[in-house]
């Protein structure tokens, strides 16, 4: 009985893991290739020379806010700091997960036209912001994705434009932003093709294509690369229906500084506010996760009639808004690298690592429960049948092997000390049941009496038999007939 618990428990463990080793393949890998609804990332992204050139304090190209008030448009020099929180947000669950991302661009420094370096300060909530305020925008924008596609589904597209007024639903200061590409992060397993990618700058899905393979902190990713064409920020919708503050901007020509032939000094110009970038992105292929990013953005003034009739000085006229390209720090490139090693390390595991943990001591088990069956059979075919005894033997039947019986303490009749022992005996035969004679022993011919002249004769009833002392049964001389 316990041999065959034994082996049960064996095969029940080795079937468990090899349907286990299948099942967390098929089954449990699919679960985690999703997006993870406690995904909360934070990425800082600081302005570069667009060389790479090391030491400068001031890369970026900023419109001067306070020089409207001014005689004349100016730009200052500028270093500028993006930093973006993204993290999941109602509604999600296990089919959708809502991408919340609040993206703000910071001043740091600014070098004036005299040479002076300002670092400005940022107005508290509430507060009224000045011209020279350490804010340059902010937007907060919310979308649903497929959580196995990581593909925006439509159920939630917005952007937050301005703040919300105190207790005000923030939908009333959102627009609509409908959008089909990667954001903040790509599907899983990522192929080396074109893939649709959403700009929130200009709010429109670019292709973004793939370039070429790079290591970053150990970590294998696939280098993409869109180019944003130019688009009018004057178009883009607001929650009041007009144009966004700063995308348009009325002053005379000579406070743009345009002169020429058509051209009044006092004419009154509006010029709009375009933004064109190249976006670089470099991503994990087998999570999707982007582990570095870089930005060149140019964004510029120029008068939106480009037609004949347009003065050729007012239709080459530009001027830069914000001219920057801005690359991610150190530190959120290793913490991207640390969390796309890890996501990877995850799949990797539940892939390949655990179904071959699971499936070799399935195999394990199997084999112990095949080795213990022939170690069982084997052993029954060597060993003696089992015999319960004479109970085991149905009444009446003849038993398979006669048996040897050995003399117990009671005198037997025909042993050593019998006077009737017969020397060529070596013992008495018997069987394990009465019922194995089929008939008595005493009417077959084996016990006939002896005939000294070796015929067979039969007894008369005047004839006395007797055995003598060599054990033939003979005729009493003594009653014998003469005549015989």
């Amino acid at each position: 009985m316990k041999r065959i618990v034994v082996l049960s428990t064996l095969a029940f463990f080795g079937f468990v893991c090899l349907t286990a080793a299948v099942g967390t393949r098929f089954f449990l890998v699919p679960q985690l290739r999703v997006v993870p609804l406690d995904l909360d990332i934070t990425s800082v992204a600081t302005t570069v020379s667009p060389d790479n050139q090391a030491g400068n304090r001031f890369p970026a190209v900023l419109f001067d806010r306070c020089s409207i008030r001014a005689k004349k448009a100016r730009t200052v020099d500028a270093h500028l700091t993006q930093q973006r929180r993204s993290r999941i947000v109602d509604p999600s669950d296990r089919r959708q997960a809502t991408v919340q991302s609040a993206q703000t661009v910071r001043i740091d420094r600014v070098r004036e036209a005299n040479g002076k370096q300002v670092e400005p300060t940022m107005a508290g909530a509430g507060e009224e912001r000045r011209c020279d305020d350490a804010l340059l925008t902010a937007s907060i924008d919310r979308v649903s994705v497929d959580r196995k596609t990581s593909v925006p589904n439509g159920a939630v597209n917005s952007i937050q434009t301005e703040a919300a007024p105190e207790g005000a639903d923030p939908k009333t200061v959102s627009v609509e932003a409908k959008r089909q590409g990667f954001q903040y992060k790509f599907g899983f397993n990522v192929k080396k093709r074109e893939y649709y990618y959403f700009d929130l700058n200009t709010r429109q899905d670019t292709r973004v294509r793939f370039v070429d393979e790079k290591t970053i902190n150990g970590v294998t990713t696939y280098h993409f690369v869109t180019e944003v064409p130019e688009t009018d920020l004057a178009d883009l919708e607001t929650p009041q229906g007009e144009a966004a503050l700063g995308t348009m901007v009325s002053m005379p020509a000579r406070w743009w500084g345009i002169a020429g032939k058509g051209v009044k000094p006092s004419e009154t110009l509006t010029m709009h506010r375009y933004a064109r970038s190249t976006r670089h992105v470099w991503v994990e292929p087998k999570t999707g996760t982007i582990v570095d990013g870089r930005e060149d953005q140019y964004q510029y003034f120029k008068f939106p009639d480009q037609s004949e009739e347009t003065p050729a000085a007012v239709r080459d006229f530009e001027m830069p808004s914000l001219k920057a390209t801005f690359q991610w720090d150190e530190a959120t490139v290793k913490a991207q690298a640390e969390r796309a090693e890890h996501y990877a390390g995850e799949l990797r595991f539940g892939q390949t690592v655990l179904p071959l943990i699971l499936g070799g001591a399935g195999v394990v088990f199997l084999l112990l429960w095949l080795a213990g069956l022939f170690l069982a059979r084997r052993r029954g075919d060597d060993g003696p049948d089992d015999v319960a005894g004479a109970d085991a033997v149905a009444e009446g039947a003849i038993a398979d092997e006669p048996q040897n019986v050995t003399p117990t303490g009671e005198p037997d009749p025909w042993g050593s000390e019998s006077p009737w022992r017969r020397d060529d005996e070596e013992s008495t035969t018997v069987y394990s049941q009465p019922g194995g004679y089929q008939q008595p022993d005493w009417e077959t011919t084996a016990f006939r009496p002896f005939s000294p002249s070796g015929e067979a004769q039969t007894a008369g009833d005047d004839d006395t038999w007797h055995y003598d002392q060599q054990g033939r049964y003979v005729a009493d001389p003594d009653n014998r007939d003469d005549t015989r």
